[in-house]
């Protein structure tokens, strides 16, 4: 047998239930697929872009693009809308301007879509990991962009702005909750049909564990697998008793963490 076809077998018999918005799920099945797991899907959220009347405020901010020292995308979503948004009104990016991504998926889109150079941290896809690079150190007087959704979290601006920045958030798209029946779920994700689940996000994982009610306690043994310490720090707040922390969101991270738990089933 050949080295590519064990390596297509590596997962045989694992069965990930994959969380992440239902657009964004294809990349993670394929993979899941070439190395022979089989997927069931259950977003928890779904990307929804703004209305024009919504995303005035954001055009504004691109409008003035070439005033940011700094642009920052924090997701797929963030990139992609925020790319489509820029090269409506700049035909090619301002000068002297930093381009980073939380994400190594993240920056390979932007470097794609924008044509740019993107610095990304070398490992983590947190705001954690992106404010310990280098560039984002000495701010004093520095203006920052901040391409992402409505809400989330707030550690990446609050840190910045304490480094002296001066920041805005320039929000491309907004989150929704896909509701889900929490029996069916428990039914749905039991341990005799789920070896594994895949969550993206913190807020992914507070829909999970909101919808645990029913069955709580088979579920919680599934192992999960998560892309940072806080959002493994997150699950296991919420009961969950195997976790495994990918160090990163991006598919190829996420698989290496799949075939660590299929190797400790064996």
């Amino acid at each position: 047998m050949t080295s590519a076809s064990v390596q297509n077998k590596i997962l045989k018999g694992q069965v990930t239930l994959i969380t992440r918005p239902e657009a964004q799920q294809n990349s993670l099945r394929a993979a899941i697929e070439c190395r022979g797991g089989e997927w069931l899907s259950l977003p928890l959220l779904r990307i929804v872009p703004l209305t024009d009347s919504d995303l005035q405020a954001a055009r504004q901010h691109v409008q003035d693009l070439d005033n940011y020292d700094v642009l920052v995308f924090v997701s797929l979503n963030a990139a992609s809308l925020g790319a489509e948004l820029i090269t409506d009104l700049w035909p090619q990016l301002p000068v002297q301007q930093s381009i980073i991504a939380i994400g190594k998926s993240t920056a390979k889109l932007v470097a794609d879509l924008l044509a740019c150079e993107v610095i990304c941290p070398e490992a983590g896809s947190d705001s954690e990991a992106v404010l310990a690079i280098p560039e984002l150190q000495q701010l004093a007087d520095k203006r920052i962009g901040i391409f992402r959704g409505q809400g989330g979290r707030e550690l990446l601006a609050a840190t910045l702005r304490e480094r002296g920045a001066s920041v805005d958030y320039i929000e491309v798209y907004k989150r929704e909750q896909v509701q889900h029946d929490a029996a069916d779920v428990a039914a749905f994700a039991a341990p005799d049909k789920i070896d594994a689940i895949t969550v993206h996000s913190g807020e992914s994982l507070h829909s999970l564990a909101g919808l645990l009610s029913t069955a709580r306690k088979s579920i919680l043994a599934i192992p999960i697998v998560v892309p940072s310490a806080r959002v493994a720090k997150q699950a296991e707040q919420s009961g969950f008793k195997q976790v495994v922390n990918a160090h990163g969101a991006d598919d190829a991270s996420m698989i290496k963490a799949l075939e660590r738990i299929h190797a400790n089933a064996d």
